[in-house]
């Protein structure tokens, strides 16, 4: 039986030769005669799979040495109250850009604990464009700017010039790039912090990445949860308690992945194409629709509606069964979504676009 084709926005599809490795060792890993999951965290063979973890992902990210790699509980919405409780006091005025959904929850967690700016957004649940950056409010004390790189319900995505806007004003830059992080190069340097759950270009849910420049470590207020100070993960090799060694192993076996295909710019370069093709028919399409300005699209989500949403059921279930699977959209926003993360192949992209054509034809 072939593999389906998953574009689930998350938990999403993992690249099949990493499934195929796992599948390989679940029983055994490297004549241990344990599975992965059954070892303990501290022996020397899991410390041998959490290391090279680390320097894979910081090979295919270019992590510099002043940055240190957290692998926590509790996937990115863990973060929404760590940034806050790890970076300011109850008092000081934070900067959070609003784009979507994600960025409104975190925007009302952080409310909870310090004065929270919204730079500007938030008029609407599911914005299709970024506010215009002539718009922005920004605070002259800002603890920190926070983002959210990519709005994985609606497909909308901060593009350079949105970034170079929060890159000048010289404050810590927070990124949740849950739905784009290795989707293409970036500049580590730029942001103090980036995290993301781990279940749409990483691995399996329940993980979250932390990259965290050093010097944003030691500022945690008094009464921060311990699990949630990022100083005692970085003290303990993230392994202050018993970590989701197999959600690990599987990180680490994408990263690998990565790195054996050609890297993030290669990876880049094919998300580029994928995101291109499914868009151009879309666009050349008069049964289909996309409302996300054009310039500010995802590479990594892409939302769609039918003319006639009265065949949407019948499109989702046509799909299925062609073996082009989790395609609704979110229930905030309706339509159709197609996530294409790094594991997605070209040719999944292909067999949709084929799909879509026919279905269109079949109901014009």
């Amino acid at each position: 039986m072939s593999r389906a084709f998953n574009f689930s926005a998350g938990p999403a599809m993992l690249p099949e030769a990493v499934m195929r490795k796992a599948e390989s060792e679940f029983l055994d890993w490297n004549n241990t005669g344990m599975s992965v999951m059954e070892m303990s965290h501290r022996s020397k063979e899991y410390m041998s799979v959490a290391h090279q973890m680390e320097a894979d992902l910081r090979e295919v990210m270019a992590i510099p040495d002043n940055y240190k790699v957290l692998f926590i509980h509790g996937g990115a919405s863990l973060q929404f109250a760590g940034i806050p409780m790890n970076l300011a006091e109850q008092g000081d005025t934070v900067d959070y850009l609003n784009t979507g959904v994600w960025s409104t929850k975190a925007i009302k967690e952080a409310s909870r604990y310090t004065n929270v700016n919204v730079i500007a957004g938030g008029q609407e649940a599911n914005p299709t464009e970024v506010p215009d950056i002539s718009e922005w409010q920004f605070s002259d004390d800002a603890k920190y700017i926070h983002i959210c790189s990519n709005e994985t319900i609606t497909g909308l995505e901060l593009q350079d010039e949105h970034l170079e806007a929060i890159f000048s004003q010289g404050k810590p830059v927070i990124a949740d790039m849950s739905s784009n992080i290795m989707s293409r190069e970036i500049d580590v340097n730029k942001y103090a912090m980036i995290y993301a759950g781990a279940q749409k270009n990483i691995g399996p849910a329940g993980l979250a990445i932390v990259i965290v420049r050093e010097d944003m470590l030691g500022h945690a207020r008094s009464n921060t949860p311990t699990l949630l100070n990022w100083e005692i993960y970085a003290n303990n090799e993230s392994m202050f308690n018993t970590p989701a060694t197999y959600a690990w192993y599987l990180a680490g076996l994408v990263f690998d992945w990565i790195k054996t295909t050609g890297g993030v710019k290669h990876i880049a370069t094919v998300n580029q194409k994928k995101a291109s093709k499914l868009y151009q028919y879309i666009d050349e399409s008069d049964f289909y629709s996309n409302s996300i300005k054009v310039s500010e699209r995802s590479w990594m989500n892409v939302t769609f509606n039918l003319k006639n949403s009265d065949l949407d059921a019948e499109f989702l279930e046509q799909s299925k069964a062609a073996g082009l699977l989790s395609l609704k959209g979110h229930k905030a926003f309706g339509g159709m979504r197609a996530s294409i993360y790094n594991a997605m192949p070209e040719e999944g992209i292909d067999a949709l676009i084929v799909f879509m054509k026919q279905f269109a034809l079949d109901n014009a």
